[in-house]
Formats: structure tokens, C-alpha cells, sequence
């Protein structure tokens, strides 16, 4: 019934919703505000230049107010033989500047290859465990009255065992309910950047050649011309070089072995 009557305080009225806000001292205050949601998105993008678009989206944290949770940077080879760098960062932005530095986001990019976002909404949760908190203190308030009125030794020693299992279960809500507020508070970004890399032109099919009589005649007739002019260049240059170089060696090697080989009278 705590529970349900807290959720009830809480509630939206008049249309205005709700979210706790609290702080985790001693004591515990909560205030109206919008819903707690956790929001996320994932944005691949195609960008001209890695290391340009890594700077830019490093600007977009800083002029938001958020921060780097985590980055990797790996080269790859394609096609051409060169590597490409690629990068993968993930960033934490105030929930308020969610949609700003998505739209910032995008306009680093060539073309947004693929975008997806997401939202929780753990406003229940939150008021959930605020209740639970809300108990368990109102039970170590109590259990701390049994402690003043322990009359031996074993019998304090087991309201303090008690209390101090209620005191850890506070912290454990606490810590929870701290989470989701921060959780709330900033929305994270995971941008993946592609280089654009160079076009790659087809390579044209080569059409087939129609049979054409009339060219195959035309081709062959310049074939055997051409055989002929072979032939004819052979003989000129055989009869205008080699053979006035070649024939007067020859009839004087042969002549001297005329002379050599003549049998006497």
C-alpha cells in the first residue's frame, strides 16, 4: 500500500508527466520533472575522410557538453591494394542535446548508410525502488528502536545483524536509482565512419562480331599480297645484296681449289 500511495504522489497530473529526481544523501528528495528515459542510437556513415570526420564528431561532443566512452580505429584493404581507415566511437551527450547532435551527426557524413534509435522509459522502476528505499528505511528506523531496547548481549548482536542487511540492501537501491538517473541524464551515441572509397568502373562485355563474307575475302586477298610482297623483298635483297657480296669469295675459294687439286701433265 506504501508503494502504490508513493507511485500515486508521483504521478502525472494534468497531463504533465513525472520523474523523480533525488538526492542520495540522508535524505531523499524527489521532484517533478519529465520521464526518465534512456535513450540510444546507433549511425553508420559513409564520410570522405576518416580522420576529418573523427575530429568533427569529437567537435560535436564538446559543443554538447558530453563525452567519449569508448573508440577503435582499424585499417582495411580493398580492391585497389590501399588500406582504409575506419573508425567506431561511442559517445555519451546530455538527453537535451539527443536530437541536436544526431542532426550534427549527420551532416558530417557523405550519406547515412544506417541509423536506429532506441528509448527506455524506467520512470516505474525508478519509482519503484524509491518506494522499496522508502520502506527500508522506515524498517531501519524501526529496527534501530529495538537495539535501544536489546537487554542482552546475543539479542543486540542479532538486531545488528539485521540492521546492517537492511543498510546494504539502502546502499544496493541507492546505487540503482543512481544508475538510471545518470543512465536518463545522457543518451549515447555509437557512430561507425566509412571512407568512401573509389568508384570501380565495369568493365565493358565485348559485343560479338556479325560474319561478314565480303570482309574474310577482304582479308585473306590482303593476306596472300602480302605473302607475295614477302617473297618478292626476299628475292631483290638476295639478288641486289647477297649475291654480288657472297659470289666473288666463292669463285675465288674455288678457284684456288682448282689449282690446289690440278694433277701435273
Amino acid at each position: 500500500m506504501e508503494g502504490e500511495a508513493a507511485k500515486q504522489e508521483l504521478a502525472p497530473s494534468a497531463g504533465l508527466p513525472v520523474g523523480p529526481v533525488y538526492d542520495t544523501g540522508a535524505d531523499t528528495t524527489i521532484a517533478a520533472t519529465t520521464h526518465m528515459i534512456i535513450k540510444s542510437a546507433e549511425i553508420r556513415l559513409r564520410v570522405e575522410n576518416t580522420d576529418t570526420a573523427i575530429d568533427r564528431v569529437t567537435q560535436v561532443v564538446g559543443d554538447a557538453g558530453g563525452y567519449i566512452i569508448s573508440s577503435r580505429v582499424w585499417y582495411q584493404a580493398h580492391y585497389d591494394g590501399e588500406n582504409y581507415k575506419y573508425a567506431t566511437i561511442t559517445i555519451g551527450v546530455p538527453v537535451q542535446q539527443f536530437e541536436r547532435a544526431l542532426n550534427r551527426l549527420r551532416g558530417i557524413a557523405v550519406k547515412v548508410l544506417d541509423e536506429s534509435a532506441a528509448g527506455e522509459d524506467v520512470t516505474d522502476q525508478y519509482v519503484d525502488l524509491q518506494s522499496q528505499l522508502t520502506n527500508l528505511e522506515a524498517t531501519r528506523e524501526r529496527i534501530k528502536s529495538f537495539l535501544d531496547d536489546a537487554k542482552t548481549v546475543d539479542e543486540a548482536m542479532r538486531i545488528n545483524a539485521e540492521l546492517s542487511e537492511i543498510e546494504r540492501q539502502i546502499e544496493e537501491i541507492k546505487g540503482r536509482m543512481n544508475y538510471l538517473q545518470d543512465r536518463s541524464s545522457y543518451s549515447t551515441i555509437t557512430i561507425t565512419l566509412e571512407p568512401e572509397l573509389p568508384e570501380i568502373l565495369p568493365t565493358p562485355t565485348p559485343e560479338p562480331k556479325p560474319w561478314s563474307p565480303g570482309e574474310t575475302f577482304e582479308d585473306a586477298t590482303k593476306t596472300v599480297t602480302r605473302a607475295y610482297q614477302g617473297i618478292v623483298e626476299l628475292l631483290i635483297w638476295f639478288f641486289i645484296v647477297l649475291v654480288p657480296v657472297l659470289v666473288p669469295p666463292i669463285f675465288l675459294v674455288w678457284l684456288l681449289w682448282k689449282l690446289i687439286t690440278r694433277k701435273p701433265k
